[in-house]
């Protein structure tokens, strides 16, 4: 055992005591970081221009802070960007954080120097945690990877700008870095597929034993190295036992990521953020993520059934029941009011609060009146693909096929894309549309009226998913495909990539 491991074990029984003290009021936690966040920020521009001064609970954060999202919030995140400062926290943002927008184009985050620690503490007592509860620490003595956005960094009103993994590259302790890959050299390579190629000539005569990013551009990097040895992982990296994830839903990628490596591996699940690291699994086996209520994020939740409701209600961490679908609401050190983040949540436990990402306000199907979730859509493809044990599935999403001739109901079209089909795709699909309707009552009702026919399944050849990705500039770091939409968008460029074939 090497000393990076042996001295971990310490570290993360006192890491796991300092959390396991604010579990224990997790109402008097939020309600001191809630009292923190106004005091500090009552005297920037936002401040000032929502009466902050008269803010004193929850209820009046809500009546005097509307919930917000990126584009709505623009103003006051342009004048950051120009370099003003006192705008939305105190002083100027130590980075911005670029991600991909929507309506806006790019989307520029304010990391501040308080909210700086919840990125990177977050990832850290992730692993702490993992140490402390498994007692497996070995793998910090090998070579830990992080597939993730370049590090190199720009200057935008005076602020260093960049990827968020890429900002985060750049405060791994020193203790670290001897350890990690890929070399800053090639991870500033831009272009995906020759980054990749890069990484492969460097990772494969080290000694792997950690290894994280998304599941499909970890799988990428999984097929050329067995592509290039005609190996499995395991035997390419035989201590490679820890696997680290976020982004996305692990359970459609798991069987075929699994049969790559040659052997299950330990993971964890993370819930980072451009806006704040929020959660991540703090017990092996436990699908819920532990909620970071003490590292400067206050939190509010809305009913997702009601988030578009013009007085729907924000919930506090006192108030949320489990099970019930939640849109997250922040307000944070990093200078965030009311923001609304997009992503839903549901509560698996509540001593701890531990939630699943359940997945986006505005990536849900209801084109037809159905409200379909993207957990609902997951659950079920994962559900049936235990019922075909000879699929696997590469990517997925759903989609809206409105019929063009009156006479004929429209439907769902489920574009897979799959490393092995089923032998019986009419099965396959049947059973997905019956899995989609014992989920959702919406659905059912739509198909017994026949206002809806049952789902099309249209198989993509391999590789349609990167070359959409790729169309539009976002193959690989931490790009995601939208499990569902609610029109064709990205179904017609799935359709285009595959006919490219």
């Amino acid at each position: 055992m090497g000393l990076k491991s042996l001295l971990s074990r310490p570290l993360a029984a006192y890491v796991v005591s300092r959390y396991q003290q604010w579990q224990k009021d997790p109402v008097g936690t939020q309600q001191r970081v809630f009292r923190q966040l106004i005091d500090q920020a009552r005297n920037t521009a936002f401040g000032r221009d929502h009466s902050f001064a008269d803010i004193q609970t929850p209820a009046d954060l809500a009546r005097l802070v509307p919930v917000r999202d990126y584009e709505a919030l623009a103003p006051y995140f342009n004048r950051v960007k120009a370099g003003e400062a006192d705008v939305l926290w105190p002083g100027k943002p130590a980075y911005l954080a670029k991600t991909s927008g929507t309506t806006s184009g790019a989307k520029y985050i304010p990391l501040t120097a308080d909210s700086i620690p919840n990125h990177i503490n977050g990832a850290r007592d992730a692993l702490l945690h993992y140490v402390h509860r498994t007692g497996k620490s070995r793998f910090l003595d090998g070579k830990l990877m992080f597939l993730s956005g370049s590090p190199e960094l720009e200057q935008v009103g005076g602020m260093h700008t960049g990827r968020l993994s890429g900002i985060v590259n750049h405060h791994v302790p020193a203790y670290l870095r001897r350890n990690q890959l890929p070399t800053y050299s090639t991870n500033i390579i831009e272009d995906w597929e020759t980054k990749l190629d890069h990484i492969v000539e460097e990772t494969l005569p080290e000694d792997m034993t950690l290894i994280s990013g998304i599941p499909p551009w970890v799988q990428m990097y999984f097929d050329k190295l067995v592509q290039l040895t005609g190996k499995p992982v395991k035997d390419i990296f035989p201590h490679f036992d820890l696997f680290v994830y976020g982004g996305v839903n692990f359970a459609p990628y798991r069987a075929k990521l699994f049969e790559t490596i040659g052997r299950p591996v330990d993971s964890i699940e993370l819930f980072p953020a451009s806006e704040g690291f929020l959660a991540f699994q703090d017990e092996p086996n436990n699908p819920g993520l532990l909620l970071l209520l003490d590292a400067g994020i206050f939190y509010e939740f809305i009913p997702a059934g009601q988030f578009f409701e013009p007085d729907a209600p924000r919930l506090t961490i006192g108030e949320v029941e489990l099970d019930q679908q939640y849109a997250l609401v922040l307000n944070s050190n990093a200078g965030l009011w009311g923001y609304s983040l997009g992503d839903t949540v549901r509560f698996v436990s509540l001593k701890p609060h531990r939630v699943v990402v359940s997945g986006r306000i505005k990536h849900f199907l209801s084109a037809f009146g159905e409200h379909v979730i993207g957990e609902e859509v997951e659950q079920t493809l994962r559900e049936v693909m235990s019922r075909f044990p000879e699929v696997e599935v590469v990517e997925f999403t759903v989609a809206p096929l409105v019929s063009a001739d009156p006479a004929e109901p429209s439907r769902h079209e489920w574009l897979v894309e799959f490393a092995r089909p089923p032998h019986d795709a009419a099965a396959f699909a049947a059973a997905l549309d019956a899995g989609l309707r014992r989920r959702n009552v919406y659905y059912d009702d739509l198909l017994t009226g026949r206002i809806l026919a049952p789902l099309r399944l249209t198989s993509l050849p391999a590789g349609a998913f990167q070359r959409y990705m790729k169309s539009l500039g976002k193959l690989g770091g931490q790009n995601k495909v939208p499990r569902l939409s609610n029109d064709r968008t990205v179904a017609e460029g799935l359709t285009q990539a595959g006919e490219i074939a």
